[in-house]
């Protein structure tokens, strides 16, 4: 199994969250994350001067996959997900050892 973090955009939610699903994988878990890549921030024009926002809101999906089932998730979220403007994100991949179902107490494949 695999645990798979995608840090996107929040306009993007809709079209990747459907696009996820369409892989087969309806649980995910959304947080709201800022952070900042290569464009270190954006710089903003006030009358007073010019501000930098340093961390952009973001989100973080997260989303547990069969090993079989990594490539075409993560390129559903690339597909989705790209708008090729600096700040569309990152996609990590992660081993996952175990996975348990707190209502059952299914294991493993079982339980994702």
């Amino acid at each position: 199994m695999k645990k798979i973090e995608a840090i996107i955009r929040e306009e993007k939610l809709e079209p990747v969250r459907k696009a996820v699903e369409s892989s087969g994988y309806f649980g995910m878990t959304i947080s709201e994350v800022s952070g900042r890549g290569r464009q270190k921030g954006i710089p903003l024009q006030w009358r007073v001067g010019e501000y930098r926002i340093d961390f952009l809101p973001k989100l973080k999906i997260e989303v547990v996959v069969l090993d079989e089932d990594v490539a075409k998730t993560v390129n559903a979220i690339i597909k989705y997900a790209r708008t090729g403007e600096m700040g569309d994100g990152k996609i990590f991949v992660l081993s996952v050892e175990n996975a348990v179902r707190v209502r059952t107490g299914e294991h493993g494949e079982n339980a994702i």
